[in-house]
């Protein structure tokens, strides 16, 4: 593995494991969660409307967010695309 973020990533636990809060608040739907291991901020996919997870990154910069989908337990660097 190349990617430092993934090896330096960080433990945040996230704020929520039952919904997207951001979708919550604009009546949205979603498909799968993601969380933010920097800041525990949790987010949709990409696979949803409104990908919230990586407009988390866009404004954050923060590298590094997991899935929270019962069963995985893989994470992904926005940074250099890949998956730890």
């Amino acid at each position: 593995m190349s990617c430092t973020h993934l090896t330096e990533a960080g433990t945040a636990e996230p704020e929520t494991t039952g919904e997207c809060p951001e979708c919550v608040a604009i009546g949205a739907d979603w498909v799968h969660l993601r969380s933010c291991l920097t800041c525990g901020h949790v987010g949709c996919c990409d696979s949803s409307p409104n990908r919230h997870a990586t407009a988390h990154f866009q404004t954050t910069g923060h590298p590094v967010m997991r899935s929270i989908q019962p069963g995985e337990s893989w994470r992904w660097c926005f940074v250099d695309e890949e998956i730890g």
